[in-house]
């Protein structure tokens, strides 16, 4: 839904690796429909729910390309997720399209984003399961966050070193922090997840040590560039539907609902009045108390301890369980 600044770009590059490329449209709204359309290689399909509804995404897409006969290698991938360009001439590449049924693909995971100094990434510490070597397993999706293909129980794994999974996540960070502070209210609503929980899952990139940022290699891009691919500029659209559908949770819920979670870096009256012209004077403001400042205050200042290479010391864990067992009680 809605991934026009970024879907061209994928679609190029995934024309480059893929057979078959499946789309599931969501009910877009900003010509993603249209550029999918341009590509010979899509199929689109229809997404018609009006709710985040990922099991069932999951299931449509891999439904669809099961109909595609002959042996499978699938790669569920988001619009904002590249394969790096040395998929073109590393060996590993031909390994990965020569495993037996059942084989599941682990990519390591590097967040890009831009910066002065050009195209930087830093690894996260997790894998992600992106790829199977289709062998009918079905699948059992989570709510949110699950794996999107499935995998049988003690299925062989590989693990590429070379070849990874770029994710531009960050090239735009208004987009980024929009989706952040939408999957906070979501799960906060649907999963009653605690708020300090959600905030140190979603702020897992707030410090990141210098030394973990370093330049992409130039053989993640080269491949494309050298194709015509444009993978550095930045397309920033300034209006997001994720912001749409938390102003739409303060309207059925109240703002109070939300007042420890990390989404009010935003001034919302504001971005109302932005984002619907024709209804002005809707008001939305701050509900935290100066008490939930203070704890979102702290959780940031704690935050160092929970992302990138880091962790807190035994005396530092005992103090930071000890302060979320006491606010738990008052909802934390």
């Amino acid at each position: 839904m809605n991934e026009a600044w970024i879907l061209e770009r994928f679609l190029k590059c995934a024309s480059l690796w893929a057979d078959h490329i499946i789309v599931a449209d969501q009910q877009s709204t900003d010509g993603s429909r249209e550029i999918a359309q341009r590509f010979p290689k899509v199929r689109l399909i229809e997404n018609p729910s009006k709710k985040f509804n990922e099991p069932e995404r999951q299931q449509m897409l891999l439904a669809e390309a099961r109909r595609i006969p002959g042996a499978r290698l699938l790669l569920g991938l988001d619009a904002d997720e590249f394969l790096t360009a040395n998929f073109l001439t590393s060996p590993e590449w031909e390994t990965i399209l020569h495993s037996p049924p059942g084989t599941v693909i682990m990519f390591q995971w590097p967040l890009v984003q831009t910066s002065v100094a050009g195209l930087e990434h830093f690894l996260l510490l997790n894998e992600m399961r992106i790829g199977l070597m289709d062998d009918g397993t079905e699948h059992d999706g989570k709510v949110i966050h699950s794996y999107r293909v499935p995998a049988a129980s003690g299925a062989r794994t590989l693990r590429p070193n070379q070849i990874k999974l770029m994710h531009y996540g960050l090239f735009d960070k208004h987009r980024r922090n929009s989706r952040m502070r939408w999957y906070q209210c979501w799960e906060h609503l649907n999963l009653q997840k605690p708020p300090i929980e959600l905030y140190r899952f979603y702020h897992t990139d707030l410090f990141v040590p210098p030394n973990a940022i370093k330049p992409v290699p130039a053989e993640w891009i080269q491949g494309y560039e050298q194709r015509g691919i444009d993978m550095s500029s930045v397309i920033c659209e300034g209006n997001y539907r994720w912001d749409r559908e938390v102003l739409q949770f303060f309207d059925e819920y109240g703002t109070a609902r939300f007042k420890r979670l990390a989404v009010w870096d935003t001034d919302w009256s504001r971005l109302h009045a932005r984002l619907y012209p024709d209804k002005p004077g809707k008001l939305y403001p701050d509900p935290r108390s100066n008490f939930d400042k203070l704890v979102l205050r702290w959780l940031r200042w704690t935050q160092r301890y929970y992302g990138f290479h880091a962790a807190p010391n035994f005396a530092q864990k005992i103090l930071h369980r000890s302060v979320r067992t006491a606010l738990r009680p008052l909802g934390w």
